[in-house]
């Protein structure tokens, strides 16, 4: 084979791999779809002997909506989010959110990007205990660039008081209620104003009632437009979202 037959059958591979990309873009773009998952495979470990985590997994998700995520321990139902949220990359397939390939995108790009675009919470909250509630708001904000002074701070307190624990924002998180320190967690979040939410768990740790305060809380943020994705082991609150999906040893078995 020719060096020039080499270099056409690179080409013709690129440009196929781009026809797909904008395939992709424009598909999301005429069906309004915020957030698109196609053919998604994930191995831990080498085939076949690793774990298959994710198998073939395809579904979208248009702007403002509130999707649930259940499912047993083991399903996939984390993996699914680490790979949302560009923490992780598939095996195979597109992890396609607003117009952004995460597959395609280096780690230093994707950081950035995740920063501005993507909010998660969990159920440990993660919060740096050696910081205030405050601080750990802002340093959301300056790990993204978005360093402004008091601008910043006046950001976060608005969040704060938004969440309704503007009073808790000089403390520690070791000294304040589970459920507050989720809607610090929550706050954290919401620092650069992303337009992804992705909760992995979020009301694990807390009990009924403060647990239906958090998920009204995503729904509120929903209904600000933006897109709220939550893994929940808890199913009496699956009338606020507006769809459930359902995984089962890796595959979305039921879609409601």
């Amino acid at each position: 084979m020719s060096p020039l037959q080499i270099i056409s059958i690179a080409l013709t591979g690129i440009i196929h791999q781009i026809i797909i990309h904008l395939l992709y873009i424009l598909h999301m773009l005429i069906n309004n779809m915020f957030l698109n998952i196609v053919d998604v495979n994930k191995y831990y470990g080498k085939p076949p002997t690793g774990v298959h985590a994710l198998q073939d997994i395809s579904f979208s998700a248009g702007q403002g909506e509130l999707i649930g995520v259940i499912g047993k321990s083991g399903a996939g139902k984390s993996t699914l989010i680490n790979l949302l949220a560009g923490i992780d990359r598939p095996t195979s397939g597109t992890v396609m959110i607003m117009d952004t390939d995460l597959s395609s995108q280096s780690e230093n790009r994707l950081a950035t990007w995740r920063g501005l675009n993507i909010g998660v919470v969990y159920q440990t909250f993660q919060l740096l205990n050696q910081l205030t509630v405050m601080d750990n708001i802002l340093l959301a904000m300056d790990l993204c660039g978005n360093y402004r002074g008091r601008n910043n701070h006046k950001t976060a307190m608005r969040i704060l008081q938004d969440l309704e624990i503007e009073d808790q924002a000089n403390k520690y998180p070791s000294l304040i209620s589970g459920g507050q320190k989720q809607r610090a967690a929550i706050a954290r979040a919401l620092a650069n104003d992303p337009p992804l939410i992705l909760a992995d768990e979020p009301t694990g740790n807390l009990d009924t009632l403060t647990a239906q305060h958090i998920f009204d809380l995503f729904q509120h943020l929903s209904d600000q437009g933006r897109t709220v994705i939550v893994v929940t082991h808890d199913h009496t609150n699956q009338d606020v979202f507006t769809r459930v999906l359902k995984i089962e040893d890796g595959h979305i078995t039921h879609a409601k």
